[in-house]
């Protein structure tokens, strides 16, 4: 779910977007759940979940990129910057 690299962190996320509101869930078959308000139309669910991302880490959103799964639910993403411990506690998990 979340693994240090050279330049910050990697997080799995499984994304569930069109939600009612945006909230992380915990902890889902081996990602970190997050709901999104944005449907997943062109590109609108991955910008509100890098803005969402920085907000909940207080983090520039230039700071959080999608590695993998731009068209998909289940996503990787690098926060540069970020030790493991500070993510972890931004995120409760």
């Amino acid at each position: 779910m979340i693994r240090k690299t050279a330049r910050g962190c990697k997080l799995t996320l499984f994304i569930q977007p069109k939600a009612s509101k945006n909230e992380i869930i915990g902890p889902h078959n081996g990602a970190l759940k997050i709901k999104i308000t944005a449907p997943p139309v062109d590109g609108k669910a991955n910008a509100a979940l890098i803005e969402f991302l920085s907000d909940v880490l207080d983090v520039p959103k230039r700071n959080i990129e999608i590695l993998k799964g731009e068209t998909g639910r289940n996503k990787s993403v690098e926060i540069l910057e970020i030790s493991e411990e500070d993510l972890r506690r931004k995120l409760g998990v």
